[in-house]
Order: C-alpha cells, then structure tokens, then sequence
C-alpha cells in the first residue's frame, strides 16, 4: 500500500528523505520514487503542490524525478 500524506509535516519528512538519499548516492532508488509518486497520486492535492513547492525550493535536482514526462515515473 503506497505512503499517503495526511499533514505537510508528512511530505516535509519526504522531502528530508530525498535529500538524505541524494547526498549519499547520485540516483534515486526506484522504490523510493514508486513510493513518492504513490503519495502524490493518492493524498490531497493541495498537499501534492506542497511537496512539488517543497522539492523546487530544497532538492530542485529531484525534480526530474517527478515532473510531467519523466523517464522515471512509475508505469
């Protein structure tokens, strides 16, 4: 069952989470990505524009990950 965000403290422990992984590898793991995409699909959307806000503002590389067209998004 995918991750949902019920709080913006949720996505901003997402946020936290991205940016550990990124200072320790150059890629994120896909499971990681699934997971992300699967709180964005299935969590408010207003909490989905936080966490595409928060990503610009604090991780702005991870944004290939998750942007409209990306190679990376789950299928």
């Amino acid at each position: 069952m995918p991750y949902r965000w019920k709080k913006n403290v949720d996505v901003d422990e997402t946020i936290v989470v991205i940016r550990n992984v990124l200072d320790k590898q150059p890629e994120l793991p896909n499971w990681l990505v699934n997971t992300v995409y699967g709180a964005i699909r299935d969590s408010d959307p207003a909490l989905a524009k936080y966490f595409y806000d928060e990503v610009k503002r604090y991780v702005p590389t991870a944004m290939k990950y998750f942007e409209e067209g990306s190679t990376r998004a789950p299928i």
